[in-house]
């Protein structure tokens, strides 16, 4: 095969390729190195290219390989992780400079679960500093650029995990999410990423932002390849599968509250939307209207919730190294030292309260749909500070699962006219993750807009190689 078909292929494919011995962890590593020296310099995915590192995994797994020992489907692919998660003897920065020096001497939890399966972390994403954004223009390691229009922003704060998945730099790559920060740049590069339930994936060895809102998960070019990693992020190495392939969505049903889904919706992304619904639909699946009682208020306790609790982890570091943060997380952090403590707790009960409502609003429910991204990406230096918190809630509609605490995915649904990838969301129930990973690998397998896919890697290779 061609070095730009191994690259842009999926998990589940390469990982039979090594299986069979047909391909090497050592040569798709080597290879994967020599892709991301190619098109780096214009994308800015990463911070820090572990290609040392790298080979040296690889060399073990190759010899494990030959011997016939395959630890999972992860074994020998390169991986990439989100430099908001710390990394034994690779630099971890939490995109700032605060961090800049430093080199963790042990993995977090679910780095250390990734290797397990055979996982090579080829590096570490650029991200928006500290996780604390859309735009993932990091003022300390430059701004990240979208593969499909390098002058756009490609989403945050994940966006160099998506950028370096979209543009053949990796398979996959660990996200944060916050607020969307997996789901949003997933959408606006043409990939897929899925914010697990709450807690599902361990925490342990992230640099957090907002400790009841965070989550950890994968960001992958399909679907089916987001539930291998999560499926080794949760520790299920050496376990068999339970993610099953449907051939129709017949008896599945589909909530969507067009009041809120709908708001502040670009008509070329709508259309884009609507046309996956109806997809959906062509599959046998139902979509009924329901209400989101307490969703204004449930969104507003959000920010007070996320910007309490960010204040509250960097304050000792504010008070040493006030001057290095970039001048929007300054914004944010005024704003958060702003709230009360009385504001945080009745943010937090109205939270529960929404979370109970939504839960009835979803009974004979499988997931709520709706789009991930409701605006196109815009120009890269058009931001300023004081949008900081607003962006997210502008940009997508992501937010929601994020209060919620559920599992929610984007998958790629197709392009707007003028080549931006839009996300297609889907909000599950507690725990309910793989069954909307099956709803969404069944529509993302349906779409003839996947070959028009294809064919925007070439246009994309084209322009960043």
């Amino acid at each position: 095969m061609k070095m730009s078909e191994l690259l842009f292929d999926t998990i589940d494919n390469t990982s039979r390729r090594i299986a069979d011995k047909e391909l090497s962890p050592v040569e798709l590593t080597k290879l994967t190195i020599e892709r991301i020296r190619q098109v780096e310099p214009a994308l800015n995915a990463f911070i820090t290219v572990s290609d040392e590192q790298a080979l040296e995994q690889a060399k073990v797994l190759e010899t494990e390989a030959q011997k016939g020992y395959i630890r999972s489907p992860l074994h020998g692919v390169p991986i990439a992780v989100k430099d908001m998660v710390q990394t034994k003897d690779i630099l971890t920065t939490g995109g700032s400079k605060i961090f800049g020096d430093w080199v963790p001497d042990e993995d977090a939890a679910v780095v250390r679960l990734l290797k397990e399966a055979g996982a090579v972390i080829i590096g570490k994403a650029n991200l928006h500093e500290f996780a604390m954004g859309v735009t993932t223009e990091n003022p300390h390691y430059g701004r990240t650029r979208n593969p499909w229009n390098g002058k756009y922003i490609p989403g945050g704060s994940s966006g160099g995990s998506a950028v370096a998945t979209a543009a053949g730099m990796a398979f996959g790559a660990i996200g944060t999410d916050t607020a969307g920060s997996i789901r949003l740049p997933a959408a606006m590069c043409g990939t897929a990423g899925i914010k697990p339930t709450y807690d599902l994936v361990s925490r342990e060895g992230g640099l957090p932002f907002s400790w009841s809102l965070d989550h950890v998960g994968p960001m992958t070019r399909t679907i089916k390849d987001s539930a291998i990693m999560l499926e080794a992020m949760i520790g299920l190495n050496g376990q068999k599968s339970t993610f099953n392939e449907r051939d129709n969505l017949k008896g599945i049903k589909l909530g969507f509250y067009e009041p809120y889904m709908y708001s502040g919706i670009d008509s070329d992304v709508k259309n884009v939307i609507e046309k996956a619904f109806q997809q959906l639909e062509s599959l046998g699946a139902e979509i009924i209207p329901i209400e989101l009682p307490f969703i204004d208020s449930a969104l507003e306790g959000l920010k007070t919730i996320a910007q309490s609790e960010v204040v509250a982890y960097h304050e000792p570091l504010l008070k040493k190294h006030g001057d290095l943060y970039g001048d929007d997380l300054k914004y944010r952090f005024q704003y958060g030292r702003d709230i009360s403590a009385t504001s945080y707790i009745n943010a937090q009960r109205v939270r529960k309260k929404f979370i109970q409502s939504t839960l009835t609003q979803m009974k004979g429910i499988d997931a709520l749909i709706g789009p991930t991204n409701v605006q196109p990406p815009f120009e890269i230096g058009t931001m300023v500070p004081e949008q900081a918190i607003s962006n997210m809630f502008v940009l997508g509609k992501t937010p929601l699962a994020n209060v919620l605490g559920f599992p929610a995915l984007s998958v790629a649904c197709g392009f707007t006219k003028d080549h931006f990838p839009v996300g297609l969301q889907m909000i599950g129930k507690p725990f309910s993750d793989h069954h909307i990973m099956e709803i969404a690998d069944c529509y993302e397998r349906s779409e003839s807009w996947t070959a028009a896919l294809k064919e925007n890697k070439s246009y994309l290779e084209l322009n960043h190689s």
